[in-house]
């Protein structure tokens, strides 16, 4: 009887409809997004810029939306799989003809005076869709795997022409990671791969790129039929994508080139290229264990660093709160992905277990290049730190997402009470 009043009890309680969320991993999104109101705030405090209350108001609206999203069934979206495909293209292509331009791309709508990025909502729509697509075939073939890479190929060209090469990344990233996921051979997965690392290689150090094309024939030899052909022709695709690579090397400007590889060497074009690379270094080395404080950041006060409330946010961070602060922030975005992998691992259907991988795939890929890039180990290319970063569209999305991974964490087989 006891058991049976406290289960009563609890089905009558306004969190009922959320009994199963995760809310550890809600409450870590939340806990990034105040901090991130907090760090741009001090970014533009001697602007006097209001982005932060946005920030902070756009994140209570995704807030509310992942909530909403979390009580519905996220399986009904099987069935819509096509109509979020032809929506994602549809505001991809519109972009091209009514978008607005700034900073040299074409990337925002205009609606009702703000400024929509449809490629941030892209995103994960192509999760959704990938996942509904893998979650139907439990073994992916051949055939299979390259009707997924051409689905996937069609939003990523329509980001990649905006130019948004940071978003396309994300893109490939999010199709590599439920591909890997969904059971696809792991050698066709580096064989996708293997060009742009051919192209890489070649132009740095050409041994090393015909090393790589003879590692890969062998890949392509160990994980496709028919070997005598497959295996000589991954090694010549090798072997002629580091030719390719080495000759569009050639046809880019010396500007170019130094926006490319300007990170290994910030210092060849302190006031250009390396500009943004050498200040955020200095601002998180001047930051040491404690940081300067908040608002107390010279780097970050002075306005050194361009954009920094944007791409930049982590460079604040480690100038105001330190070296402390930044392992608290890495650790919060580990809980993150722990809890996305759980969430993975214990969903009832493939479907929910794929969605939680994309997000997964979508998020720590950004996490790392924008930190990355942050602290000289990446080129700058635009990608924002998820939850932290301003940028109304990408909060959003990050809120839509972690609330299609929380309808997945709610819908699972719940336990019988005794």
């Amino acid at each position: 009887m006891f058991f049976r009043a406290r289960l009563k009890s609890y089905r009558r309680s306004p969190l009922a409809p959320w009994a199963e969320i995760d809310w550890f991993l809600l409450l870590a999104c939340v806990a990034l997004t105040v901090l991130g109101g907090i760090m741009i705030r001090s970014v533009e405090i001697n602007q006097g810029l209001t982005d932060w209350w946005q920030h902070w108001i756009t994140g209570g609206i995704g807030l509310i939306l992942a909530m909403i999203i979390a009580r519905s069934n996220y399986e009904r979206l099987i069935d819509w799989k096509w109509i979020v495909y032809i929506i994602v293209n549809l505001s991809l292509i519109a972009v091209q003809f009514i978008g607005t331009t700034a900073l040299g791309a074409q990337r925002w709508i205009n609606i009702g005076g703000f400024h929509v990025q449809p490629s941030e909502f892209a995103k994960v729509g192509i999760i959704i869709v990938l996942a509904a697509l893998l979650h139907e075939v439990k073994i992916p073939s051949i055939p299979d795997t390259i009707k997924m890479l051409i689905i996937a190929a069609v939003p990523w060209a329509l980001v990649l022409i905006e130019p948004n090469l940071g978003t396309s990344l994300v893109f490939g990233m999010i199709t590599l990671g439920m591909l890997y996921w969904g059971n696809v051979h792991p050698g066709w997965l580096i064989l996708l791969l293997s060009p742009v690392c051919a192209a890489i290689l070649t132009t740095v150090y050409q041994p090393a790129g015909i090393i790589w094309a003879v590692a890969m024939g062998f890949v392509g030899w160990w994980s496709l039929p028919l070997r005598c052909v497959t295996g000589p022709l991954a090694l010549g695709m090798n072997l002629g994508a580091g030719k390719l690579g080495d000759i569009f090397w050639g046809f880019l400007q010396d500007y170019q080139k130094q926006r490319l590889i300007g990170f290994l060497n910030p210092e060849q074009d302190p006031l250009g290229a390396g500009y943004h690379l050498i200040q955020s270094r200095i601002a998180i080395g001047s930051g040491q264990l404690y940081g300067r404080g908040l608002y107390q950041g010279t780097q970050t006060q002075l306005d050194f660093i361009p954009e920094q409330h944007t791409d930049f946010i982590f460079s604040a961070i480690g100038e105001e709160l330190g070296f402390i602060g930044c392992i608290i922030v890495l650790a919060v975005f580990w809980i993150i992905c722990l809890r996305l992998v759980i969430i993975a691992q214990t969903a009832k259907d493939s479907f929910g277990s794929l969605i939680a991988i994309g997000v997964l795939s979508m998020l720590i890929f950004q996490v790392f290049v924008n930190i990355g890039m942050n602290i000289g180990l990446a080129p700058v290319t635009g990608i924002p730190l998820p939850f932290l970063s301003y940028g109304r569209s990408a909060l959003l999305s990050n809120f839509l997402a972690m609330g299609l991974v929380e309808s997945v964490a709610n819908h699972r087989q719940r336990k019988r009470m005794l």
